[in-house]
């Protein structure tokens, strides 16, 4: 069973390494927002999911719309984004929008922005692709979107996961990681917020790289290990509130690559903090059972196992870094 336990622990410290920058949260989107009786304008974003620029997908809209102006395409940062107007018979609700096959295999956010009613947010997966549209916003809808695009951010974000997974193999005592973990979600929150807000930023490079940093730093002191007396093991809440701070950077970085719903801002802003806590709170949970487990079954093989993964850690960290600042 050695084996099974450092593998457990390893697998859970290197899935990170295949992403150089966790905060790229790249679904597509579609916008379908309304200019008058008649007129839609639409617009769309598809990732590039390999190199080459393959051929942009119009989106599925309403029967009763047509393309009068368009499509139009541009290539931007590790996307193609398009954009047509529409002349619309009538509503559009009972209609139908999405796309027949999402490129890359990915989730799509569709937003609906008509002059009354309220703005609809819909989220496309690859098992249904295409929504039937409301006549008016339904309730909790923006909740359920964005919660789920914040659980997904974060289960996807490689560098935000490696950073609070080496941790909780730092800190392990229950109490403690309980207190950096809060430490962590409240300095993340408060930037996440004050950005989303308009009340503070900073540039997307340099806060990249000070993520990457981040974990280098946790990578070191695991390395250094727990019996050698460190900052970190002494005040790990005040170390996670510090690097909270960047890594909330970065996920407002993401969620503006989004975009809010007009008039919904600070409800999609909470329910999209809530998904990353939920599943923040997910991987802890399963760190910590990994642990424990590991514990139980074979004692002395934990922190060998733990060392391993710090390397594991530090190096997918440092790879990360080096390619922030010098790409």
């Amino acid at each position: 069973m050695r084996w099974l336990v450092c593998l457990l622990v390893l697998v859970l410290a290197a899935a990170g390494g295949g992403r150089a920058s966790a905060d790229e949260l790249r679904p597509g989107y579609v916008e379908l927002r309304q200019r008058d009786a008649v007129t839609w304008t639409l617009g769309w974003k598809q990732p590039l999911v390999r190199a080459g620029e393959p051929q942009l997908v119009m989106p599925k809209v309403p029967d009763n719309c047509r393309i009068v102006d368009g499509p139009h395409r541009r290539v931007a940062a590790l996307a193609l984004v398009g954009n047509a107007e529409l002349a619309c018979n009538g509503p559009i609700a009972g209609g139908t929008a999405g796309f027949e096959d999402i490129v890359g295999g990915g989730d799509v956010l569709l937003r609906v922005a008509p002059i009354t009613g309220g703005v609809q947010s819909y989220r496309l997966t690859p098992s249904a692709s295409i929504v039937e549209l409301e006549a008016e916003a339904a309730p909790g809808q923006v909740w359920r979107t964005y919660g789920l695009i914040g659980v997904e951010h974060i289960l996807m974000g490689w560098d935000h996961l490696l950073f609070v997974i080496a941790l909780v193999l730092l800190v392990r005592r229950g109490w403690a990681v309980a207190g950096a973990v809060t430490a962590f979600t409240v300095a993340h929150s408060l930037t996440l917020a004050g950005v989303t807000l308009g009340l503070v930023g900073l540039p997307p490079r340099p806060v990249e790289a000070v993520i990457a940093l981040s974990i280098v730093f946790l990578a070191v002191e695991l390395v250094r290990g727990r019996d050698r007396p460190s900052l970190t093991l002494r005040f790990p809440w005040a170390i996670a509130f510090a690097f909270g701070l960047f890594h909330g950077f970065g996920f407002a970085g993401a969620l503006a690559e989004i975009g809010l719903p007009d008039g919904e801002v600070p409800a999609a802003l909470l329910a999209f903090n809530l998904g990353v806590e939920a599943g923040q709170l997910f991987v802890v949970a399963v760190v910590i059972a990994v642990l424990a487990l590991a514990s139980r079954i074979a004692a002395r093989m934990v922190e060998p196992a733990v060392r391993v993964a710090a390397y594991a850690i530090g190096i997918t960290a440092s790879y990360w870094l080096i390619d922030r600042i010098v790409v």
